[in-house]
């Protein structure tokens, strides 16, 4: 810790000097006027030094966020029997959706059942190239199915475009850009009779020069890094890591922030080895979950059992929401414990097609023969 005593106990001016005891030496320049124990330096240059100082703190707070959002990184995971035991608790608290099933199913009985589902990671894997995120045709089938019984509405940080031509199913409901660009079935698709044909909502559109300029920066300022994926997501920017050294991360930090702090009307957001680059505005995925339940026209019903999957930290948001709301359930897919407000968990975007997702879709509950009444 830094100790200082001012010349002057009063208003100090920039040019005023300040004499710091030597164990600040290592950070602070030496000055030859000051005391036997002491060295001198102005408070411009102090006030500088510390800020250089408390920015390290930040960078070390980010990168380490940055590790734990990678679980699969074998140096942080804790031993093995650490880790089953972590396990087993965190199981007691969030159990398998698959286990839990018939409870799901009694508590939505006579509701009507909609779906909400992240991309990647929930139905398709993580892979290294975002380009190449693609769903299997069972797991398009699956959704395509499920969309004949409930709506369904895909829910990503991706943008609109991207997805659907990753998921290429016109019935569905789209919520693109965490939520920021909300589109309901193409027309002809739609088989709810409360929905409107031209559901349309984009909270951000005011930003969408801000985003461009700063996707064209963003590619500028980090390609000396290799392995960097920047993509634009039309209402945010996204910046890819998982195929940057670790030992770039720290550098790939102060890239990204040197960019952003030209721009205050964005934040810096992180996911599973991503940064994302957003509007700062009130809006996130558990505000898209809410605009839609409340354009199906259940914004205030009890008669109503949404269902979130999702498997990264914007996934929160909707998680939070159904808590909130004391209605439907959130399901993380993870194969490993971590903070969530969801209440059930799923391992694997297979475990959630081939099993979870296809059951909940071939089972005839009650909610499912309210829903067939429900469409034209």
């Amino acid at each position: 810790m830094v100790s200082f005593v001012m010349e002057k106990p009063n208003r100090m001016s920039e040019s005023q000097n300040v004499v710091v005891s030597e164990a600040a030496r290592s950070i602070i320049p030496n000055n030859s006027s000051a005391p036997p124990g002491f060295i001198s330096i102005s408070k411009k240059k102090l006030l500088k030094n510390l800020e250089i100082i408390n920015d390290g703190e930040r960078i070390n707070a980010w990168v380490d966020s940055m590790r734990a959002s990678s679980p699969t990184d074998p140096k942080s995971l804790p031993s093995s029997i650490s880790l089953q035991q972590q396990l087993s608790s965190w199981i007691m608290q969030h159990p398998s959706a698959l286990e839990m099933f018939e409870k799901i199913k009694e508590a939505s009985g006579g509701k009507q059942i909609v779906i909400f589902l992240d991309y990647d990671g929930t139905l398709s894997p993580i892979v290294d190239d975002p380009d190449k995120a693609f769903m299997s045709s069972k797991m398009r089938r699956t959704v395509k199915k499920l969309a004949k019984c409930f709506p369904t509405a895909i829910v990503t940080g991706r943008c609109l475009d991207k997805v659907y031509n990753f998921v290429k199913l016109a019935e569905l409901y789209y919520a693109g850009s965490h939520g920021m660009d909300i589109k309901g079935p193409a027309k002809g698709f739609s088989r709810h009779k409360r929905v409107k044909q031209s559901l349309l909502y984009q909270p951000a559109s005011d930003y969408l020069p801000m985003i461009d300029e700063v996707y064209r920066q963003l590619l500028e300022k980090t390609k000396s890094t290799p392995g960097v994926i920047v993509e634009n997501n039309k209402f945010c920017a996204s910046v890819h890591f998982r195929c940057v050294d670790e030992k770039k991360w720290s550098e790939l930090v102060l890239q990204v922030r040197s960019v952003l702090k030209e721009y205050p009307r964005l934040k810096l957001n992180q996911g599973r080895k991503v940064f994302e680059i957003r509007p700062m505005i009130e809006w996130d995925k558990g505000k898209a979950l809410e605009f839609l339940l409340e354009s199906l026209g259940f914004g205030n019903s009890n008669n109503v059992f949404p269902v979130y999957i999702g498997d990264d930290r914007t996934d929160e948001d909707a998680f939070k929401m159904l808590r909130d709301r004391g209605e439907g359930c959130g399901v993380l897919v993870s194969k490993y414990p971590k903070d969530t407000d969801a209440s059930y968990y799923l391992q694997d975007p297979s475990e959630a097609s081939d099993e979870f997702l296809a059951t909940i879709g071939g089972v005839e509950t009650n909610a499912a023969k309210s829903v067939k009444r429900m469409y034209v």
